[in-house]
């Protein structure tokens, strides 16, 4: 009787943590540090494992009057703080200018939506051309086998490909701004905190004697450090905001304005008028419920003529490349802040691409035209399957 042979001895490849079939030490990640704790402690983690860490800081637009404020990111004491925990975790570290492809990219396009009277998110434009376009061009040219970010969402390698789900800690999760990953993004991409909380993360910072430790998470949009959105606007179109009136939904003036960039869909605050003579106090408190920035209009009326029930979106992206069936049930969440809500996708082009429709479940308020809107799985409501800008979000004022 013939001895079968013994197993074979050859060594199997090991996957890492990463999921490359290669020891951490012979595996490049550039990690984007932007100066704040969750990247810092992104790189600290993967320096810990063992992996090449290259680091990369974007100069993203002219630190002047932003250097000294807090609560933004990519200012310039953001890049002297990446700059500080790149050396004493003993990693190269480069800070690239791309001061003029954020301008083009994503400081004129928040300029111009605003003047349109819509209410732009520019963190995600950056997400989509500069971040994951350039710097992840950047990354490849370096050799890195990926670029690893601070982003709370979680990464599932399907075999296939990947799938994006919602960080753990939904406090944080940033899966909103992540819509517009595409699938060869998504494949080169890494996010080493989407199975933590911030408190964890704060912990690794202080374990491994990071001087940012402490220092508090970015709240404004980075070129907007004071909040002042009209100040940006108005210093990138010179000349372009121009005054006008402020109309109650049944045509009654009730002020002027200085420009519609100076107001959102759904405001309350800060509208700069009064009551109504004669107005039913029954009616409640005014909203901006429509803005016709071509005729310089900011309209206001009753919070019920917020109502939105559908939603028209263009730009769409599946991050598997593969759109829902028409009429799929799914989940939309229009806002940052907003959970996600039920609703149908409706209205497909033929070739199921570039644009669509949601037709929510529920009524919702406060939805403008230049916001996201990310599209969950219905089943799997951690799962992102994708999104698209909001172009229209007709509402009983607008109907």
């Amino acid at each position: 009787m013939t001895t079968p042979p013994p197993p074979s001895s050859a060594p199997t490849a090991a996957i890492n943590s990463l999921g490359f079939a290669a020891r951490p030490e012979d595996t490049r990640v550039v990690v984007a540090m932007s100066g704040g704790v969750d990247s810092s402690v992104t790189a600290a983690l993967l320096v810990e494992e063992g992996y090449d860490v290259v680091g990369i800081t974007l100069q993203l637009y002219d630190h002047g009057e932003a250097i000294k404020a807090k609560g933004a990111c990519c200012a310039g004491s953001d890049i002297h703080d990446a700059r500080t925990v790149a050396a004493n975790l003993g990693i190269k570290h480069y800070v690239l200018d791309y001061e003029s492809r954020f301008q083009d990219q994503v400081m004129d396009d928040f300029a111009d939506s605003y003047l349109r009277g819509e209410t732009p998110i520019p963190c995600v434009r950056c997400n989509q051309t500069v971040k994951f376009t350039d710097l992840l061009k950047t990354a490849r040219e370096l050799g890195a086998q990926c670029l690893a970010t601070g982003h709370y969402v979680r990464r599932e390698d399907l075999g296939q490909g990947a799938r994006l789900l919602r960080g753990v800690d939904a406090g944080k999760d940033q899966s909103y701004f992540l819509f517009a990953t595409t699938p060869d993004q998504l494949d080169y991409l890494r996010f080493p905190l989407g199975g933590m909380d911030k408190d964890e993360t704060r912990a690794h910072a202080k374990r491994f004697g990071l001087m940012i430790a402490d220092k508090p998470d970015s709240q404004d949009i980075c070129f907007v450090p004071n909040g002042r959105y009209g100040d940006v606007v108005r210093r990138l179109r010179p000349g372009a905001v121009e005054p006008g009136q402020i109309v109650h939904h049944d045509g009654t003036v009730l002020g002027e304005h200085n420009g519609v960039i100076d107001y959102t869909i759904g405001q309350r605050k800060g509208l700069g008028i009064g009551g109504r003579k004669d107005a039913d106090e029954a009616d409640g408190p005014l909203y901006v419920v429509a803005i016709d920035a071509p005729n310089h209009k900011v309209i206001v009326g009753s919070k019920d003529l917020l109502a939105c029930e559908m939603v028209q979106i263009n730009d769409v992206n599946w991050l598997d490349g593969t759109p829902p069936a028409d009429g799929q049930a799914v989940l939309a969440r229009l806002r940052n802040t907003a959970p996600a809500m039920a609703a149908r996708i409706t209205a497909w082009p033929e070739d199921g691409q570039g644009i669509a429709e949601l037709a929510l479940d529920e009524a919702q308020y406060g939805i403008a035209a230049g916001q996201a809107a990310a599209i969950y799985d219905a089943d799997n409501p951690d799962h992102l399957l994708g999104g698209g800008w909001i172009t229209a979000a007709p509402t009983k004022a607008t109907r």
